[in-house]
């Protein structure tokens, strides 16, 4: 164990916070100057006498960079010899290398200013967008045909080839072999222009007859068969039926029943409130804002069904898995059981005076 490691398991929790936002600080800093000096030698060449034919290969084969941080610091150097401005926002932690690589060749001198203000604190995805908004590409042409069998030339060039920053709005897409995404690669979805985007997947052959046959059934609705109509359709009525199911969700909803206290059991009515109150994301409100997660979300009792709290909008809100265990263990302590729903809950909360099985009701 460093002497480093041991200095951090010996301080508190704020402290310790406290010490990764200033280490934090100090790396953006450190990164900052790094670029100023890789801007001087791209400038005069100095990795020429170093024995290096590039910028890039000096990064990795000198300062022994990983390729992708060499990479990112290569362009946004570049970038920030042209607009100033880059290396102020990146100290100042307003922006990010990434950004800066996406953004760099839409930056012009009579857009830089406004185009770096408006990616301050953005996210990778919330960069994209500003990208497709500066620069539209035309909607990509539906798609769907049998991808060739996988063999050594196809793996070869899907893994060589980065994914195409664009692909077809289909529920069964099947591109050329180098630019479909390598087996186990999450599916492909980029911005095209502000509000359209290209989706790439490649599906089973189950899934695939599943789709010809929607498509068949809605010829009298949707004549020309466009899939991206019938993937809107699909994604519209698969969110209604799991908002439904999980949260109640309806235009129509039926008279609320009074809840029973002694049981664990959310009312419909009030799953249908919570859900819409806390916008479908979690409601745990941290010293650095509100939590921004919106998947794995569950009911939590705020005051605990243990501890007597009820089933009502008022104590219940939404919480990711993640905060709902750590603000049971911060009620409960460590010894906190974390188990599926578990239908003897009720029993065994009865029977075991502290003894809570969390589901995806608390």
């Amino acid at each position: 164990m460093t002497t480093n490691e041991m200095v951090y398991m010996n301080l508190d929790d704020r402290p310790l916070l406290d010490a990764a936002k200033r280490l934090a600080t100090e790396e953006r800093c450190a990164t900052a100057a790094l670029l100023g000096a890789l801007l001087e030698i791209d400038s005069r060449r100095l990795y020429l006498g170093e024995g290096c034919a590039s910028m890039f290969a000096y990064c990795t084969q000198v300062l022994r960079l990983a390729e992708g941080a060499a990479y990112n610091r290569i362009e946004a150097a570049r970038a920030a010899r042209e607009y100033p401005l880059i290396l102020d926002l990146f100290t100042q932690s307003a922006i990010t290398l990434t950004a800066v690589r996406l953004l760099a060749p839409h930056l012009t001198a009579g857009n830089h200013a406004d185009v770096l203000d408006s990616a301050r604190h953005k996210s990778k995805r919330e960069i994209e967008e500003l990208v497709a908004a500066l620069r539209p590409r035309p909607d990509a042409p539906a798609v769907v045909r049998k991808l060739p069998a996988p063999n050594t030339t196809t793996a070869a060039l899907a893994e060589s080839s980065a994914p195409h920053p664009s692909s077809s709005p289909v529920a069964a897409v099947a591109p050329s072999p180098s630019e479909a995404p390598p087996r186990g690669e999450p599916a492909l979805v980029a911005p095209l222009s502000p509000e359209r985007y290209r989706i790439q997947l490649t599906v089973s052959r189950d899934t695939h007859d599943k789709f010809r046959r929607a498509q068949a059934l809605l010829r009298h609705a949707v004549p020309s068969g466009d899939a991206a109509e019938i993937f809107d359709r699909a994604i519209s009525l698969l969110i209604e039926s799991l908002e439904r199911r999980r949260f109640a969700e309806t235009s129509q909803p039926r008279v609320a029943r009074a809840p029973n206290e002694r049981s664990r059991h959310i009312p419909a009515a009030v799953r249908r409130a919570v859900w819409r109150r806390d916008g479908g994301r979690c409601g745990f409100v941290g010293s650095s804002g509100r939590c921004r997660e919106s998947g794995f979300i569950e009911f939590h009792h705020v005051e605990p069904y243990a501890a007597g709290g009820a089933a009502t909008a008022e104590n219940i809100q939404l919480r990711c898995r993640a905060h709902n265990v750590y603000e049971a263990k911060l009620f409960f302590g460590d010894s906190v059981v974390r188990e599926a729903c578990n239908p003897w809950g009720d029993v065994l909360s009865r029977l075991v005076p502290g003894c809570v099985l969390l589901g995806t009701t608390d």
